[in-house]
């Protein structure tokens, strides 16, 4: 018999199982599900297997939905929602809080359930994805309560059709479903196919605790049952998936009025600095791609390792990793567990044996007999190897190494995506440097894989856009307040003046492109208020997108270096008011130069939040500007409304370029003397004149163009655009019509569309016992 010493060195330790008889005999007795709609279980349809991952073993036969049962799941949620909304922000919370109390009452039948069908590891399920089911409907009752004091005005946004994937299935669910219903919407939501079990449980607890009728609606199925979700009549989707689903989704939903809350792939960097602590980032890796079986879209996949230390961590990693026990998922004694199907077991193999065929070397990683994948790591991987483009997805990393921080920089921004990132140093200096620029939306220092309700997550490029959790999770599910209109109202304009003689025009306008005024690339004109006005081509777009990625000078400025300009934006606006009365109209100038001041204002006041999330983590949410932004400027009010949207973009650190109103461009051809005298670095505002819907479609489609607002445009536009910029996956905002020269046009709303949100969780001091270190 081995000494507790040799038990201590070896773990090996004997098997733990836990007791599945209360899940297997809750399964038994519904041996078939239909849809849960309207309150109640519907009889079931045409089924698929929902099986065991380990075992093969057939656990349920679950409907596979059609139009039918999502048009009949979206009626009930439609008819269910004027009274949901109605009730006050106590009622609903005390709804969540039961649904709260219900999951931790349920959480070992919940927990087992989840494992048998996800594959995942029971004190995975046990002891982080349940937990945090049951604090997001606490955190979100809160939410319910306090809505009407803390945001007050915004109102539902109707039904939200919600479509979740089956790496955590439960949480995913509460993730989308806790904040929609604190705001007052119904929800239809599909779990995905290989997963669906968990989701029926939870639509049992809504049926207990007295849930209204059609306010919480899960409809089984596939692909195809998601995509008929999508077409409906639904108000938001929220879909968490992969990248090409999400770009299908981005288009489908172009131009219409749905809001969209999209988190997609990741390929996440895993960065060791040199002054790391290696044990605690070996541990690091260990949680965030192993113990989950790299079935996570933010695991640390990429590891990205400092040259001078890359031997010493190799060797612990190896020796950690070998430690590891790959078993089944219901023993407690089990690290890693199953694949989620062996269509995905077959995919990440495929992947690494691409990724060896490109020169990269596997260590570990063997393909088990079941549906397993032991742990394992690619080396000497070129950032061109397919190893590290594709999300793998599996319980196989990547390991890289790096000689200075700025290669790990570059490195670790050398990708598609943008979800997360993970620091590793002793020095918080050189961690919360390279936090800062990471592009990704949460950044985890010496640590990984947290997450918490209070704390938004979501990514950015072809991660996704919107954000799930916290304040900006519950503002993704509300309508802004409608602006309150004054008595001025904007001049009607003249129709565009499509023949001007040669004898009348002033003068030929230029384009104004990184701070200098410019001749179109191309020789096409047109005729506006006197002015001979260039038709702007792809090419000028080209140079004015490639402007303003040279003015980064403008973010790094700081907030209250960004006012000062601002101010001195307005007061030179201020100097040649007349001059700007005469193009537009005095109401027209008068506003413009109070919205100078008011952006002014707000740039070093649009602040982020340190929120409370795990006890010994500082965690901030910071807005970030997008980077470079397309705006296509009103009709309205040339020159109100063309300030309206280049002001708040730049006050939040962007460079833009603009297509100013084409019948009347002459207001914001003028600013370029205004621009040049108030210290606005060349490229921050490029302007181009000529047809909105062919520069739209063009800066829609442009690569290096991260985000873009539409106003005044017709749906078609708005269709045509949204759908080339899902190829991108930049999100696009069709700015509400208003009344610029009323209260139209300045707002919180357009700040937090300049932005984008980075969350960083920062470990300090000493952990209280029982918090875990390195990850959750």
């Amino acid at each position: 018999m081995p000494s507790v010493k040799e038990i201590m060195d070896s773990m090996e330790y004997g098997p733990a199982p836990e007791d599945a008889g209360a899940v297997r005999a809750w399964l038994a007795d519904r041996p078939s599900f239909g849809h849960f709609i309207n309150g109640a279980f519907t009889a079931p349809g045409a089924t698929f297997d929902s099986r065991d991952p380990w075992t093969g073993e057939l656990l349920a036969q679950v409907s596979q939905g059609t139009e039918a049962d999502v048009a009949a799941a979206v009626a009930a949620a439609r008819a269910a929602q004027p009274g949901w909304a109605a009730l006050d922000g106590h009622a609903r919370a005390r709804f969540l809080y039961a649904i709260a109390r219900t999951v931790q009452k349920r959480e070992r039948f919940l927990s087992v359930l989840e494992s048998l069908d996800n594959g995942k590891p029971i004190r995975e399920s046990r002891d982080i994805d349940v937990p945090l089911v049951a604090r997001h409907f606490y955190h979100h009752a809160g939410w319910a309560e306090l809505l009407a004091s803390e945001m007050p005005g915004f109102a539902p946004l109707g039904v939200c059709g919600q479509i979740i994937p089956w790496n955590f299935p439960l949480l995913m669910l509460a993730w989308k479903i806790a904040p929609a219903l604190a705001a007052g919407n119904t929800v239809v939501l599909k779990p995905a196919e290989y997963t669906p079990l968990s989701a029926l449980a939870f639509a049992q607890i809504c049926a207990e605790v007295g849930l209204p009728p059609g306010v919480v609606n899960i409809v089984t199925g596939d692909g195809a049952t998601g995509a008929a979700l999508v077409a409906a009549e639904v108000d938001k989707i929220a879909f968490t998936g992969s990248t090409e689903v999400g770009r299908q989704i981005a288009a489908a939903t172009a131009g219409t009025s749905k809001r969209l809350t999209l988190e997609l792939g990741g390929k996440s960097p895993f960065v060791v600095l040199e002054d790391a602590d290696l044990d605690a980032a070996v541990e690091g890796v260990v949680d965030s791609i192993w113990f989950n079986q790299g079935q996570v879209c933010c695991a640390g996949s990429r590891i990205l390792v400092a040259e001078a230390v890359a031997d010493a961590f190799e060797a612990r990693l190896a020796a950690r990793m070998a430690g590891l026990r790959v078993g089944p998922p219901l023993d407690k004694s089990t690290d890693v567990g199953a694949i989620v199907d062996p269509v995905q077991k077959a995919r990440i193999l495929s992947i690494c044996a691409d990724a060896v065929a490109g020169g990269a070397e596997l260590v570990g990683g063997a393909a088990l007999d079941c549906c397993a994948i032991a742990p394992g790591y690619l080396r000497r991987v070129a950032p061109a190897n397919p190893g590290w483009q594709q999300e793998i997805f599996g319980p196989i990393a990547t390991l890289t190494t790096f000689r200075t921080p700025d290669e790990a920089v570059e490195l670790a921004n050398t990708t598609r995506y943008g979800l997360a990132a993970s620091v590793w140093s002793e020095s918080a200096t050189n961690a919360t440097d390279l936090a800062a620029q990471l592009k990704a939306g949460v950044v985890w220092v010496n640590c990984a894989n947290i997450f918490d309700a209070a704390a938004p997550f979501g990514g950015v490029r072809e991660s996704g856009f919107g954000r799930e959790g916290g304040r900006a999770g519950m503002l993704d599910y509300l309508r802004e307040p409608t602006p309150t209109a004054q008595a001025a109202k904007p001049e009607k304009l003249p129709a565009p003046a499509a023949a001007v003689a040669p004898d009348a025009i002033d003068r030929t306008a230029k384009l104004y492109i990184g701070g200098a005024q410019k001749r179109p690339d191309g020789g096409a004109s047109y005729a506006a208020e006197g002015l001979l006005v260039p038709a702007g081509n792809r090419k000028d777009i080209r140079n004015a997108v490639e402007a303003a990625h040279k003015a980064g000078k403008w973010a790094a400025m700081g907030a209250h270096a960004r006012a000062q300009v601002l101010y001195y934006l307005a007061e030179n606006l201020s100097a040649r008011r007349d001059q700007f009365a005469a193009l537009t109209s005095a109401a027209e100038a008068d506003a413009a130069i109070r919205r100078c001041f008011f952006y002014a204002g707000f740039a070093d006041k649009f602040d982020g939040a340190t929120v409370q999330t795990k006890p010994g983590h500082l965690t901030m949410v910071l807005p970030e500007p997008h980077g470079v932004m397309g705006l296509i400027a009103p009709a309205e009010a040339p020159l109100l409304g063309f300030l309206s949207l280049v002001l708040p973009a730049i006050a939040m650190g962007n460079a833009v370029v603009t297509v100013p109103a084409q019948a009347r461009p002459r207001a914001a051809l003028e600013l370029y003397q205004v621009l040049d005298t108030s210290d606005v670095p060349g490229g921050v505002v490029n302007i181009v004149t000529g047809g909105a819907r062919d520069l739209a479609m063009t800066l829609a489609a442009h690569d290096d163009v991260a985000a873009l607002w539409l106003a005044g445009a017709g749906q078609d536009l708005q269709v045509q655009a949204g759908a080339a910029a899902a190829g991108n996956l930049k999100p696009v905002w069709a700015v509400p019509d208003c009344d610029w020269l009323g209260t139209g046009g300045a707002g919180r709303d357009y700040l937090r569309h300049a932005t984008r949100l980075k969350t960083v969780w920062l470990p300090y001091g000493a952990l209280p016992a029982g918090t875990g270190g390195a990850a959750y």
